[in-house]
């Protein structure tokens, strides 16, 4: 039987080549894109996945009240929780910290020497808790004395080529005075699926060290409560879990925290922790590691991954049950030599299910074969991993099997259902209920592009409004070195003036100034702040960021009151002299920039005056808000350098001013950016989902006006005859060609009132996301509207013409 089932459905496919063809077609492009897509989703939602113990992992984070307001949301907490915690609570197995360690680093014996940001401090349990591959060392002492550093197989190779680094030293500046680190151990390179980067491990004493050669009497490494700059991590005992962890969060809070301070304060910590695997796309809080990806973007790919196989199945669909006509004498004489209803139904979905495993079957390879230039268009490594994951093609049969069985059981019940008596009689059935369940999937098809249309103009909107909005400062033209770690104070100051005067020299260089912070970076330095005129417990947060005397003009920034810091005005050198933003002086409760100038704020123990109100700015992206920022006048430190260009001749300027660098500061590697690139890296993941979302919206509107085509091409065989008769009596070319196009015409109309309303929900909560975003104009609609019909239109004429250039007496002769 099923032979038999084969050998007709072979038959009845090549019958009709191109019909065969284009469902085949259609189907493979829709199963590659899925295929594509879902290879897209895996690799995001597999960070952090490999490490050996992942399902135990978590992240802890804090939430910082002021008055019932949440003030910030960040991913680092206070070097206390570690400590505390694994003494509190029995359900964790281990607990450790990771603190920024970027530094100079130089082998001596060698001359080589980078600047480096991608190392942290860490206690040694953290190689029980990230699951970090030793190949050298031992990890039970790597990490348990300070001024030890372990070293990824790269860095190993950087630094020391082929040699055996252990035991070998590394020279680390940037904390205090210059140290000695022994290599004691080198780890394979950190997988790049991680939201965090680990170049290097520095041991955790080593900052403790630091600390208290800077004067700190109270071991702030351990025991501070307010210094909130460490990732702190803990792995679970395998019978606990984060729900009951978290449940005694708030009490934690409340006892080593919260009853701590004034209670005027009104100052309040709440602590949460989260799963390792969820950081990468559901993390997007203060001082996170790495930019993170968007865990809504990928949802969103997910579910057009099956809109595009839906609109596939649909072809089929509607071009299976468009020629049940053609093939209604076949199955009258089939039921009149005695087969059963079920035996048809039987030979319908083996033609499904030949014309979807041909479809499989390219679409694999085609996905296989694709997946470099994927990965390229994605700027991701993302490889064809499905190959040895069982689960997937578990799931991937369970999908291929259903989307077979529905696709090919509606139009197997439809043609099954003839009558043989009518149609034996040579009159044609009238099956009005497949023609309703076509219009029905047209409609569907289009309104899920039409959303897409909209989805795709509205994201390229976001980001462009986003990537071209005005920040309220210049970062054009904007070259940045960053700052000296070799040298103290007092040299610095010593060779950056002659640096400086330098720099003016050339002719590709406009001005020069120092910061602690430029555009694109987020302010780690915060300080609890208030105006003098207010109680202690009015204290809020505020970020702060130092700069010199150039800073202001240099990025032409605007003074909305109040003047900016000034080498004519001495007492801006004491440090006591400040800048506030808008939303700084809104903060504070002071009435207005105006009455801001010459008031007084108290900011950690000191008291400043402010001297001037900068108009706000976006040190961040538009999809954060605008922090309270307060401005320093401090001139060492600095840890950016940005020089402003006015050249065409980039590449000699570059030289150059790498040549002065190298003569003013011979101990710290010349290391640059460009700063309109360094923020738009902000932008990454959003252009990202832009450029994956409007790809494949682009196919799934092609997908679908390939299903558009073959029922166009469909209804016109159909209507030959009445075409051949209506030109013979008169009718005119355009008139033959609205006649075959109106009906599709109207459907799509249909499908764009519906698309409308369920877009406009659907990206609208999309937009919410986003601080500074855009209104969602009527003309978006219109456009996706008038797209979408002038594609069909195109669609539809292609076959409609030809069919209207038809010799008449041709079609009358071939019917």
């Amino acid at each position: 039987m099923i032979r038999n089932y084969l050998k007709i459905a072979l038959r009845n496919l090549f019958k009709r080549k191109g019909f065969t063809l284009l469902n085949i077609f259609g189907l493979a492009i829709g199963m590659t894109c899925c295929l594509l897509i879902l290879q897209y989703v895996n690799y995001e939602r597999g960070f952090d996945k490999f490490h050996e113990d992942a399902d135990r992992i978590v992240r802890l984070r804090i939430d910082n009240y002021s008055e019932g307001k949440l003030l910030w949301k960040s991913a680092t907490v206070f070097p206390a929780f570690a400590p505390t915690m694994k003494k509190d609570f029995p359900e964790i197995e281990e607990a450790g910290r990771l603190m920024d360690a970027n530094a100079l680093l130089t082998n001596e014996a060698r001359n080589i020497k980078f600047n480096e940001q991608k190392g942290y401090f860490a206690d040694p349990s953290m190689l029980k808790i990230l699951t970090i591959p030793i190949v050298k060392g031992n990890p039970a002492t790597m990490l348990n004395a300070p001024e030890k550093i372990i070293l990824s197989e790269s860095y190993a190779k950087k630094y020391f080529a082929d040699e055996n680094p252990i035991g070998k030293v590394l020279k680390m500046s940037g904390f205090g005075n210059p140290r000695m680190c022994e290599v004691t151990g080198v780890f394979k390179d950190y997988p790049k699926n991680s939201h965090l980067i680990i170049d290097y491990l520095i041991s955790y004493s080593t900052l403790g060290k630091f600390m208290k050669e800077s004067g700190d009497t109270d071991n702030s490494t351990e025991t501070a409560w307010g210094w909130y700059d460490f990732y702190t991590y803990f792995k679970l005992r395998p019978d606990a879990t984060i729900e009951q962890v978290q449940e005694k969060m708030p009490a934690f809070c409340d006892q080593y925290i919260n009853s701590k301070r004034d209670p005027k304060s009104n100052r309040k910590t709440e602590a949460y922790l989260m799963p390792m695997t969820d950081i990468h796309l559901y993390a997007n809080f203060n001082q996170e590691a790495e930019v993170n990806g968007s865990g809504q973007a990928v949802s969103w790919l997910f579910l057009i991954a099956f809109f595009i196989l839906a609109i596939a199945w649909t072809n089929y669909i509607n071009l299976a049950t468009a020629r049940s006509l053609e093939r209604a004498k076949e199955v009258g004489v089939r039921k009149v030599m005695g087969a059963l209803r079920e035996q048809l139904v039987g030979q319908f979905l083996m033609e499904s299910l030949i014309l979807n495993l041909s479809a499989l079957l390219i679409s694999l390879m085609a996905a296989y074969f694709a997946m470099p230039y994927f990965s390229n268009f994605l700027e991701q490594q993302i490889t064809f991993t499905f190959a040895d994951n069982m689960s997937f093609w578990l799931i991937m049969l369970l999908v291929f099997v259903l989307g077979t069985f529905l696709s090919g059981m509606y139009p197997a019940f439809v043609m099954s259902g003839i009558k043989p008596i009518i149609v034996l009689k040579g009159i044609m059935p009238k099956l009005s209920g497949g023609i309703s369940m076509r219009r029905v999937l047209i409609v569907s098809q289009f309104s899920a592009s039409i959303a897409l249309i909209i989805g795709t103009i509205v994201v390229y909107q976001q980001i462009n409004y986003m990537r071209s909005q005005k920040l309220g400062l210049d970062i054009a033209q904007t070259l940045v070195l960053e700052g000296t770690t070799s040298i103290q104070e007092t040299e610095f100051q010593s060779s950056f003036k002659p640096f400086k005067n330098d720099i003016l020299k050339l002719k590709g260089a406009e001005n020069i100034s120092l910061s602690s912070t430029i555009p694109g970076e987020e302010v780690y330095w915060t300080n609890s702040a208030r105006w003098m005129r207010k109680p202690k417990e009015s204290s809020t947060t505020m970020y702060i960021m130092s700069m010199d005397y150039d800073f202001v003009p240099a990025y032409d920034m605007k003074m909305v009151s109040g003047r900016a810091f000034s080498e004519k005005f001495g007492e801006d050198q004491h440090r006591k002299n400040v800048l506030l933003n808008e939303s700084a002086v809104k903060a504070l409760g002071i009435e207005s920039t105006q009455k801001a100038i010459s008031e007084k704020i108290v900011m950690g123990r000191d008291t400043f005056n402010i001297i001037g109100v900068m108009a706000d700015f976006h040190q961040e992206s538009l999809k954060r808000a605008v922090n309270p920022m307060v401005a320093k006048l401090e001139i060492h430190g600095a840890s950016f350098h940005s020089i402003k260009l006015k050249t065409d001749d980039v590449s000699q300027t570059l030289a150059d001013v790498q040549m002065l660098w190298n003569k003013a500061f011979p101990n710290d590697p010349f290391k640059y950016f460009f700063l309109d690139k360094h923020f738009d890296r902000q932008y990454k993941s959003d252009v990202l989902f832009g450029k994956v979302f409007g790809f494949f919206a682009m196919l799934a509107i092609f997908v679908a006006c390939l299903g558009l085509l073959g029922l166009s091409s469909y209804n016109v065989l159909q209507r030959t005859k009445e075409i051949g008769v209506r030109k013979v009596l008169g009718a005119s070319i355009s008139s033959i060609v609205v006649l075959l196009s109106k009906d599709f015409l109207k459907l799509v109309i249909i499908a764009s009132l519906i698309a409308f309303p369920i877009a406009w929900a659907v990206m609208n909560q999309w937009l919410q996301d986003f601080a500074s975003r855009i209104n969602i104009h009527w003309w978006v609609f219109l456009v996706a509207g008038v797209s979408a019909l002038i594609v069909a239109l195109v669609t539809i004429s292609f076959q409609s013409i030809k069919a209207a250039l038809m010799n008449p007496v041709k079609s009358l002769k071939s019917e």
